[in-house]
């Protein structure tokens, strides 16, 4: 948008109608839809003393005549970061309805809460279908995104539902709620502080109606920490019991897609050590699709996993020694690829519109374990094709399979796999878990 005269400016401030206008109008061509009433529909809460856009709170001020106004050129800059933000409609991440409520203990103190608010209001007013009709007069953008233009709802068993969103946008929630819990947090320093060393009539500190501190734009905000290997070597085990672990994983950005704040520390389930810290989006697309403990459906976003992203899933899968000094995956994850890439030119094909698409939906069961990988056995199927319901592809051997991935990795991540391999033990810990002897009798095998 050209820098035209806005209604309403005064000294780079502008009312909260105005934004409402600015922000609409900055984001017509977005990729993630925005809503209008950002700064005056709930759930902003302008008098607080910012409104979220995106994965940015924008501060606001009360100025002459105890109008609320907010700055243009954060306005401007939280438009064009959303702006920037690509997104693939086709990769969902499952948002609800679950079992029982999702545990938020380190952002009770925010009001966003976007999957409350989500899970909460399709359920009082009647369901998507009502929301995507608009039949309700009721805004319902979160952090100015207009999220009913995105959900997605699916049908299992023609009973129960499931909503979706897509993944880019569950990130920019997750980094709203976020932002949102470091301004409160920071908020309620600065209040203590100046309730010490300050009258309460201090220039820059107000109370709305309902008591709550309004901030200036200059009120500091806590910005997020790269992972850098601090937490490597430990046991899961171990981490997870230690008092303020849950808040430590909080500061740190996503150790794969680093835009989004880590919310839970990844590890490794065969050898117990810890990844590193992720976001709820990046737990969720790396974890395995199990039908039963020892079958996995290979769903699309596995092409994520081992083409678009491969560098950077499989550097963190090797943030587990045990993973790392074998030079493999975890046995569901070497699943996935055996049946994803090592059997991808045996699935069979059908005609479609453009070209041809592949059949049924793949899927993958092992016998045994890796523990025995003598004995353990991989079978590639497809179900739901036509020309057999369960149509078995390829039996692997998982030394096999193991094999064909190392010389996958050497080729596809050569910095991931020279830095692989028995004779690089360097970073494992003193006390390792323990070695089990390989019943081939070709030597000991880590695992």
């Amino acid at each position: 948008m050209s820098e035209r005269v806005m209604p309403g400016r005064t000294d780079g401030l502008i009312t909260l109608g105005a934004a409402d206008a600015l922000w609409v109008d900055l984001t017509a061509d977005s990729a993630v839809p925005t809503a209008s009433g950002a700064f005056t529909c709930s759930p902003a809460h302008a008098r607080v003393g910012y409104v979220l856009l995106g994965g940015h709170a924008v501060a606001t001020v009360r100025a002459s005549g105890g109008q609320l106004s907010v700055p243009e050129a954060d306005v401007r800059r939280a438009a064009a970061e959303l702006n920037a933000v690509g997104m693939d409609r086709q990769d969902l991440v499952r948002i609800g309805p679950f079992r029982g409520a999702p545990r938020q203990e380190c952002n009770e103190e925010t009001s966003l809460r976007w999957r409350r608010r989500i899970t909460g209001e399709l359920q009082e007013r009647g369901g998507p279908e009502r929301a995507a009709r608009r039949e309700d007069a009721r805004p319902y953008h979160l952090a100015g995104i207009d999220w009913r233009q995105l959900l997605v709802e699916q049908t299992r068993d023609g009973t129960q539902r499931t909503w979706w969103l897509p993944r880019a946008v569950v990130r920019l929630l997750d980094a709203a709620e976020h932002t949102e819990t470091q301004w409160v947090q920071a908020a309620r320093t600065r209040q203590a502080s100046a309730a010490v060393t300050e009258p309460p009539s201090h220039p820059r500190q107000a109370r709305d109606a309902d008591g709550r501190q309004t901030t200036s734009p200059e009120g500091p905000t806590a910005s997020l920490r790269p992972y850098n290997k601090e937490l490597e070597g430990q046991l899961y085990s171990v981490l997870s019991r230690k008092p303020g672990t849950s808040r430590r994983v909080a500061g740190w950005a996503c150790a794969v897609c680093r835009t989004a704040p880590a919310a839970v520390l990844d590890h490794c389930h065969e050898h117990g050590y810890v990844r590193a810290p992720v976001c709820q989006s990046c737990n969720t697309q790396e974890r395995p699709d199990h039908l039963y403990s020892n079958d996995i459906r290979v769903a699309n976003r596995y092409t994520r996993l081992f083409h678009t992203d491969t560098d950077d899933w499989l550097r963190h899968w090797h943030r587990c020694p045990g993973c790392r000094a074998r030079t493999t995956l975890p046995l569901p994850h070497l699943a996935a690829w055996t049946a994803h890439i090592a059997c991808r030119s045996l699935r069979p094909t059908h005609r479609a519109p453009r070209g041809r698409k592949p059949c049924g939906v793949l899927r993958v069961s092992w016998t045994g374990s890796q523990n025995a990988p003598r004995s353990c056995l991989l079978t590639v199927a497809v179900d739901f094709c036509p020309s057999g319901e369960h149509r078995v592809l390829a039996r692997v051997p998982y030394r096999e399979a193991a094999e064909r991935f190392r010389v996958w990795l050497a080729e596809t991540a050569p910095a991931v796999a020279a830095a692989a391999g028995p004779d690089r033990l360097d970073g494992l810990p003193a006390q390792s878990r323990p070695v089990i002897a390989d019943t081939s009798g070709e030597d000991l095998a880590l695992f």
